[in-house]
C-alpha cells in the first residue's frame, strides 16, 4: 500500500468505509433501477399502444369496409330484384359503418394521418351513396324491377372505386403504424435487454471494484495487525507494528504496538528481576539449609538442656531437703527459711523449663494431625483437671456434641486444658468457678467452628487483651497465683498450628462478670452438613 493510498484509507474508521461501500451499492441499485423502470414502461407503453390502439383499429376498419361493401351489394341487389329483403343488407350496412367509423375515432384519437384516412373513407361514401345509391333506391318501385341505366350504373360503379381507393389507403396506413409500433416495441425490448445487461455488467464491475478497495484499505491493514499481533503474542516482541489503514485500525495499531513496547520494557525488567530473585532465591536456600541445620540443633540442645538443666536442680532441691531433714533442729527460724526458698526455686524453675520445653515442641517435634473427636479431647482434659475441679467446686457446662476437626490430639488436650485450668485458677473469691463452653459454625467458612470458654472469675481489663497472650506476661504476683506466664502464649501457638486464631471478648469483660476466650479451628474435610448443632448447649455440669 503506497502513501496515497495509506492516506485514504486512515481518513475513515472501518464502519465508515462499510458504511460508504454499501451507501454506493445501495446508490447503484437505485440507478439501475430507475433506468431499467423506464425502459420497461416504454415498451410497455409501446406494446399497450399495439395490444390496445392499432390491432384493434385495424380489425374495427375491415369491419368498416365489410360494412360499406354490404350497402354496395344490397343497393345493388335492391335494384335488380326490386325485392325490400335485399335493401336490409344496405340499412345495416350504413348502421356498421357509423359504430366502426365512431370506434376508429376512439381507437385513433392520437393518431391524425389515421384520422384523416377514416374522413376520406367516409367522405367517400357519402359521395357513393349521395351520387349513386340513394338516388337508385329512391326509383325502385318494389315489385316492379327499374330499367337498366347504364350511366348511372358507371357513375356508381367509379364512385365505389374510388372508396375502395380510400380502403387501400386507409389499409396501407394502419399497416405502416402497426409496422412502425412493432419496429418501435422490437427496439424498445433491444434497448432494456442492452439495459439490463449494462446494469448487470455495471454492477459486477462496482462491486468488483469496490470489494478490490475494501480489501485493499480494510481487509489488508486488518490482516497486517492480526498478523503482526499474532507474531508477538508468540514471543517476537522485537516485530514492530506500523499504524496504517482506517483510523480505529491505525488507533487500535499504535495502543498495540505500544502496549508491545511496554512487554519489551516489562520483559527486560522481569528478567533483571528473575536474575535477582535467583540469586536471592540461591541465598535463601543456603540460608533455609543452614537454618534448618540451626533448628536441629536448637531443638537437641534444648533436649539436652532441659536433660542437663534438671538434674542439678534436683540435687539442689534433694540435697536442700536431706539438709532440712537431717540439721533441721539445728537450724533457726532464717536458716529453715533459706532452705525453704531454694527448695521451691528449684521446683519453679524445673516447672519453667519443662513449660518451655513444651512451648517450642508445638509443631515442630511431629505431626499427627488425625480425625479426632472434640468431644473426647475435652473428656481427657476435664480428667486432667480433676482435682482441681473437685477441690474448687467448679461446674463446666458444655455442648450435648463436639463437632470432629482435624488436629494433633495431644496438643488439642492441653489448649482446653490450659484454658479450662485458668477458668479454675482465676476464680472469685467468693463464688465457685462456673466454666461454660459453646461452639457454633465460623461466621461464612463451612470447613471452620468458633469456640467459647466464658468463665465468671476475676476478669481480664480489655487493655490487657494482647498482653495476655506474650509468653511470661503475668497480671498478678506469684504470691496471688502460681504460674509461669506461659499457658495463654501456649493456646495461641497451638490454636494457629490449627489454622485458627484465639482472642478476649473485650464486650464480655467489659461486663465484669468474668472472662471469655474465644477461638476458631477449621476443618477442610468437614462440610456443612456434617455439623451438629453445636451451638444448642446443655445445662451438663461436670463435677468431681
Amino acid at each position: 500500500m503506497n502513501a496515497r493510498s495509506r492516506e485514504l484509507a486512515g481518513r475513515f474508521t472501518v464502519q465508515a468505509w462499510f458504511q460508504i461501500v454499501l451507501g454506493i451499492m445501495a446508490l447503484l441499485v437505485l440507478v439501475c433501477a430507475i433506468v431499467g423502470s423506464v425502459v420497461i414502461l416504454q415498451g410497455n407503453r409501446v406494446a399497450d399502444r399495439l395490444l390496445d390502439d392499432v390491432q384493434p383499429a385495424t380489425a374495427e376498419a375491415y369491419r368498416l369496409q365489410a360494412a360499406l361493401i354490404d350497402q354496395e351489394t344490397g343497393i345493388r341487389g335492391y335494384a335488380i330484384t326490386a325485392d325490400p329483403q335485399f335493401f336490409q343488407p344496405y340499412l345495416q350496412g350504413k348502421q356498421d359503418e357509423v359504430k366502426s367509423a365512431a370506434r376508429l375515432r376512439e381507437l385513433l384519437a392520437d393518431r391524425d394521418p389515421l384520422l384523416e384516412d377514416l374522413a376520406e373513407v367516409e367522405a367517400s361514401a357519402r359521395a357513393w351513396r349521395d351520387g349513386y345509391a340513394e338516388p337508385l333506391a329512391a326509383t325502385v318501385t318494389p315489385g316492379a324491377p327499374p330499367p337498366f341505366d347504364e350511366t348511372a350504373s358507371a357513375r356508381g360503379k367509379d364512385l365505389f372505386d374510388l372508396l375502395r381507393m380510400r380502403f387501400t389507403e386507409q389499409n396501407d396506413g394502419l399497416a405502416a403504424a402497426n409496422k412502425n409500433d412493432r419496429d418501435e416495441l422490437t427496439s424498445t425490448r433491444s434497448v432494456r435487454d442492452g439495459v439490463l445487461g449494462g446494469m448487470i455488467v455495471a454492477f459486477l464491475v462496482a462491486s468488483l471494484v469496490l470489494m478490490t478497495l475494501v480489501r485493499r484499505l480494510v481487509a489488508k491493514p486488518l490482516k497486517y495487525l492480526e498478523d503482526s499481533s499474532l507474531r508477538v503474542a508468540g514471543g517476537d516482541f522485537e516485530h514492530e507494528i506500523l499504524a496504517h489503514g482506517p483510523s480505529d485500525l491505525a488507533t487500535v495499531a499504535t495502543a498495540v504496538e505500544s502496549m508491545r513496547r511496554r512487554v519489551v520494557a516489562e520483559l527486560a525488567a522481569s528478567r533483571v528481576q528473575e536474575t535477582r530473585l535467583a540469586e536471592q532465591t540461591a541465598n535463601l536456600d543456603a540460608q533455609t539449609v543452614e537454618l534448618r541445620r540451626s533448628n536441629a540443633e536448637l531443638e537437641q540442645f534444648a533436649y539436652v538442656a532441659s536433660h542437663d538443666l534438671q538434674e542439678p536442680l534436683r540435687k539442689v532441691a534433694s540435697f536442700c531437703q536431706l539438709l532440712e531433714k537431717r540439721y533441721g533442729d539445728q537450724l533457726d527460724e532464717r536458716g529453715t527459711q533459706y532452705i525453704a526458698y531454694a527448695v521451691d526455686g528449684a521446683k519453679r524453675m524445673q516447672v519453667l523449663i519443662n513449660d518451655l520445653l513444651t512451648f517450642s515442641r508445638v509443631g515442630r517435634v511431629s505431626d499427627r494431625t488425625v480425625s479426632v473427636e472434640l468431644d473426647q479431647i475435652l473428656d481427657k482434659a476435664l480428667q486432667n483437671l480433676g482435682v482441681a475441679i473437685e477441690d474448687t467446686g467448679a461446674v463446666v457446662e458444655r455442648p450435648e456434641r463436639m463437632p470432629r476437626i482435624s488436629g494433633d490430639p495431644t496438643l488439642l488436650v492441653m489448649l482446653w486444658q490450659n484454658l479450662i485450668g485458668n477458668a479454675v485458677k482465676f476464680r472469685g473469691p467468693d463464688r465457685a468457678p462456673v466454666i461454660r463452653i459453646a461452639c457454633e459454625p465460623e461466621p461464612g467458612d463451612q470447613s471452620g467452628w468458633r469456640f467459647t470458654v466464658s468463665d465468671n472469675g476475676i476478669g481480664i481489663a480489655p487493655e490487657f487483651a494482647d498482653k495476655v497472650f506474650v509468653i511470661f506476661q503475668r497480671l498478678h504476683s506469684r504470691d496471688e497465683y502460681s504460674g509461669t506466664g506461659i499457658g495463654l502464649a501456649l493456646c495461641k501457638k497451638i490454636v494457629e498450628y490449627h489454622g485458627g486464631r484465639i482472642w478476649l471478648d473485650p464486650a464480655y469483660a467489659e461486663t465484669g462478670e468474668g472472662t471469655r476466650f474465644v477461638f476458631t479451628l477449621f476443618d477442610p474435610n468437614t462440610s456443612g452438613q456434617e455439623r451438629t448443632d453445636s451451638d444448642q448447649t446443655s445445662d451438663k455440669e461436670l463435677s468431681a
